[in-house]
This record gives C-alpha cells, sequence and structure tokens, in this order.
C-alpha cells in the first residue's frame, strides 16, 4: 500500500536507515539493483526480506526490483515546526504577575531556526479538533523542556497526550510525522505513552554537564546511525549534554510501565548521587525522539553559573541534533491552505522578551496571553 502522490514513499518505513542521495540525476544503490530517476528525495533501506513488485508515482520512479524494503521521499522545500507551550512558570510569573497565560523559551525557537524551520507555538488548553488541525498543516512537533507540572489540567501534558494519539495515528496511516522532546518533553513522551501513569525518579541532575553513555547498540537507532565519527566521539568523552532536571527515568521506570519493548535506549548516565538514568531513546516504529538533556542550551543560552558548556565541541554536537530533527521534519509534506493561514502561525507575530535582565534562567522567552490564541483565529 502505497501513500498518495506525492509523498512518494513505502506505507511501513519505519525503523529504517537513512542513506541521503543525490539531488540530480540518476541514483544507485549499489549491491541492491535499485534504481531511482528524480530528484529531491531521500532512500530509506534495510536488509528485510521484502520483493518490492513496482512503485511508480508522479516525482518518481523504481526502475528495477529489488529484494529490500525501503522508502522514497520527496523532501519539502519549507518546513514549520510546532513548539508546544506551556503553563507560564512560577519565577516568570513571579516578574510578570498575572500577565501571562504560557510561554516557550527562545532557545527552543532559535534552535529550530538554526537547522533551517520556522517556528509555529501550539497553544494548550485546546480541544482536539484544534490539534487535528494544526497537525494537518506542520511537519513535526517540539515538546521543549521546563518546570510544569502534568497533574494540571488543560496544560502541557493534556495537550502533549493528544498530539501523542494523533501522531501516533497519523504514523500509523503511513505518513511520517515525528515528534522531538527535550528534558521534560522527554519525561512527556514516555508518561503519555505508558497512558499517563507516573513512572518518574526523583534525581539529582542539576547544573551537571554530562558525556553520554551509549548501550551496546545505539548505532542501531535512526538518532545515531549516521552520526558522524567526531560527534560520536564528543558525546561519548566529553561534558557537552547540559543536564538540569530533578526527575529521572530509569531502566526499571520503564520495565514498570511496560515500555521497554516500545522504545530503544540509547545511552544512560548518573546523577550526582549515582543513579543511572536514561538520557536518550526513540520509539521503536514512529518517529519519535526523547532528550533528558538540553543541546538548545549550548547553542542559545547564557545564564552564568548554570555551568552550560559553550566550547566549540559542545556546539557541534547541538547543531547535530538540531539538523538531524529538522532533517526528519523534512520528510513530511503537510502545507498551509494558504500563505496568510501560514504566516499568521509562525511566533514571528509575537514579541520576544529579554528575561534574562530580570534574572530567568532563560536569555530571552515568548510569552502569551490567553488572547493570544485569538489574535488572528476565531
Amino acid at each position: 500500500m502505497l501513500q498518495h502522490a506525492p509523498t512518494c514513499s513505502y506505507h511501513n518505513f519505519y525503523s529504517r536507515t537513512l542513506m541521503p542521495v543525490s539531488h540530480y540525476g540518476l541514483w544507485t544503490r549499489i549491491g541492491l539493483g535499485l534504481r531511482i530517476v528524480g530528484f529531491g528525495f531521500f532512500v530509506h533501506t534495510t536488509d528485510y526480506g521484502f520483493n518490492l513488485q513496482r512503485m511508480l508515482y508522479r516525482k518518481c520512479r523504481v526502475v528495477n526490483t529489488v529484494s529490500s524494503t525501503f522508502a522514497v521521499y520527496r523532501v519539502a522545500n519549507h518546513s514549520e515546526f510546532c513548539i508546544l507551550t506551556q503553563e507560564i512558570s512560577y519565577n516568570l510569573n513571579g516578574t510578570y504577575p498575572n500577565r501571562y497565560h504560557s510561554y516557550i523559551a527562545a532557545s527552543y525557537v532559535k534552535f529550530v531556526e538554526g537547522a533551517g524551520a520556522r517556528p509555529v507555538p501550539i497553544w494548550i488548553g485546546e480541544n482536539r479538533s484544534y490539534y487535528e488541525d494544526i497537525l494537518s498543516k506542520v511537519n513535526g512537533v517540539l515538546w521543549p523542556g521546563g518546570s510544569t507540572y502534568f497533574f494540571q489540567k488543560a496544560g502541557y501534558a493534556d495537550a502533549g497526550a493528544k498530539i501523542y494519539r494523533i501522531a501516533k495515528r497519523i504514523n500509523e496511516e503511513g505518513k511520517y510525522f515525528p515528534i522531538f522532546s527535550i528534558c521534560l518533553g522527554f519525561e512527556l513522551l514516555t508518561y503519555v505513552a505508558a497512558n499517563r501513569v507516573e513512572h518518574r525518579t526523583s534525581c539529582s541532575s542539576n547544573n551537571q554537564p554530562l558525556p553520554l553513555e551509549f548501550t551496546h547498540d545505539f548505532r542501531e537507532s535512526k538518532l545515531f546511525k549516521n552520526a558522524p565519527p567526531n560527534v560520536l566521539r564528543i558525546l561519548a568523552e566529553q561534558n557537552v549534554t547540559a543536564n538540569y532536571h530533578h526527575l529521572c527515568v530509569t531502566k526499571k521506570d520503564l520495565r514498570s510501565v511496560n515500555l521497554t519493548d516500545e522504545f530503544h535506549v540509547l545511552s544512560f548516565n548518573h546523577d550526582k548521587n549515582g543513579l543511572k538514568f536514561i538520557s536518550t531513546l526513540e520509539h521503536r516504529q514512529f518517529p519519535f525522539y526523547g532528550l533528558q538533556f538540553h543541546p538548545e542550551k549550548n547553542l542559545y543560552e547564557w545564564v552564568t553559573g548554570k555551568k552550560i558548556p559553550h566550547g566549540i565541541n559542545a556546539t557541534i554536537v547541538s547543531q547535530y541534533f538540531a539538523n538531524f530533527f529538522v532533517n526528519e521534519v523534512r520528510k513530511n509534506l503537510n502545507e498551509f491552505r494558504t500563505k496568510q493561514d501560514e504566516q499568521q502561525s509562525l511566533i514571528y507575530n509575537y514579541p520576544v522578551t529579554y528575561t534574562a535582565l530580570q534574572n530567568s534562567s532563560f536569555q530571552q522567552c515568548y510569552m502569551f496571553t490567553k488572547s493570544d490564541r485569538n489574535k488572528f483565529f476565531t
């Protein structure tokens, strides 16, 4: 079963290896007898035995049949990346009392922009039809870190649960829709996958830059399989992952909610008390990724005393994650219905505030009132 043109992809392509191919002329997959004519695509391959009889669409054509499952993607020429807002933090509300309803730290906006995507805020406290609509227009979702509680009604976790169910269904239908999660978002990913059963463990990993302790099979993941050797070496040997969390997900926690078969654990770390926690993982079937650390801080947060790594190697690995995430987003071909709809949805319609001047842990924040949701749409 194939998707409708012009997506040009075999429907069951998750957990495949990404192989970038030339954007011009004739491509050849050496050793498989596969030749594809076209441009602007990516090819996924696996060693699974599957005899594809034919693929013929408007902008891609398989010339030879092969004994390998694969997918061909037309790469989106532009990408919109939704960033989930969250309840205004206690500290921000103390500085700007009762003025704002939700916020996004600007470092996440820059993180997305720095890899070539445009950010769209996605509001908390909305009904399912809103999330269905926005996920049909954008190309992926980022769940940022923060300091909110999962039990708050109509908040970050409620929105995340709706988004997760919708994104899962989209992928099950054969379309490619990625979710990327950082720190609190990482915890949200396993929380909603466990049907909102709390399973996190208290830990002490604040202001703690660490190297990753990779699992033996981490190279079999989508996240790291094609990572450059220097990136993997830096991640394994240097204190370049910025940790700022007091809750962790351990392997035991994952097992307690029956998620070990659903998620592939790629690395661990140890907190200040020696507790071993999961630091990176990805879904085994769908393009859902989780980082317990903060790659965006290495590039865009400069609060003193926070032990944020800012050296050249720290920025190299952070940019790798940004590029990987946005490249995943480019595989989704959703579009806004009109140019006006697109422009009115972008985060550039809202002001950014220099919050570090008020002793915030963020350099800048986008802070939203309840009425901002209806600024352009009713």
